[in-house]
């Protein structure tokens, strides 16, 4: 389903010098695929999971998606490609303040197919009471915990079932039960519709769910052992 190359990532500092983040990237993900990427805090992983997400674009490396190469795409392209393929669950919730939780779930559904536009309350209804908030779906994020407004975040990321679903530290806010509930739930969801499902994560019990876990160390991936504390 994607495919990564020798991908690499560069930030510039405030003194202009040039800080490698990403230096040789090599990864192929398939469609029902289940990976963790664990790693050190500032190791890059979360600018990994832009770049696959198309929220970002390598410095140098290719990037295949679909067998399509993702530097060949306009930004508006690749705009519609990232709301049509993936759902994004990031570590700030990004969640609307003036929008209720059921609210907040419909927003992808307005750029789905009519028929899923004009059912997006119940779809969204629905899939926030997949992930234990059926009681809360006119709750506002201010008043709502910040385990619960994770749960909506995810709700909101698996609404149109999307093909590529990117999670980066899914139940960092989230207690040991309504964890495993929720990865439980995204397991579900990327078994349903044969989605690639890609986690970032410093937890060992989540990171040891996948099916391939890798580590990202001085810029580069391979798959890690966890009994050997890459996670400390």
């Amino acid at each position: 389903m994607l495919k990564l190359r020798d991908v690499t990532r560069t930030v510039i500092l405030q003194n202009g010098n040039p800080l490698p983040i990403l230096t040789g990237i090599n990864l192929d993900v398939e469609a029902g695929e289940h990976i963790s990427i664990v790693g050190q805090s500032g190791t890059g992983k979360s600018t990994l999971l832009n770049i696959i997400g198309l929220l970002d674009l390598p410095n140098s490396g290719t990037y295949e998606l679909e067998d399509q190469n993702v530097a060949d795409l306009g930004e508006g392209a690749r705009a519609t490609l990232r709301g049509r393929s993936f759902g994004f669950v990031f570590q700030q919730f990004n969640l609307f303040e003036a929008r209720d939780a059921v609210t907040n779930v419909e927003v992808p559904l307005l750029y789905s197919t009519q028929a899923d536009l004009f059912r997006r309350r119940r779809i969204a209804s629905e899939m926030l009471e997949r992930v234990g908030l059926g009681d809360r779906l006119h709750a506002m994020p201010g008043q709502l915990s910040g385990g619960e407004q994770q749960r909506v975040a995810i709700a909101r990321a698996l609404v149109r079932k999307p093909r590529i679903i990117l999670a980066d530290e899914p139940t960092g806010a989230l207690d040991l039960k309504t964890g495993a509930m929720v990865m439980d739930l995204l397991e579900e969801v990327a078994h349903e519709s044969h989605a690639a499902l890609v986690v970032i994560t410093h937890d060992r019990q989540v990171a040891a769910r996948a099916s391939t876990i890798y580590e990202i160390a001085d810029g580069v991936l391979h798959e890690a052992d966890l009994s050997q504390g890459v996670l400390s």
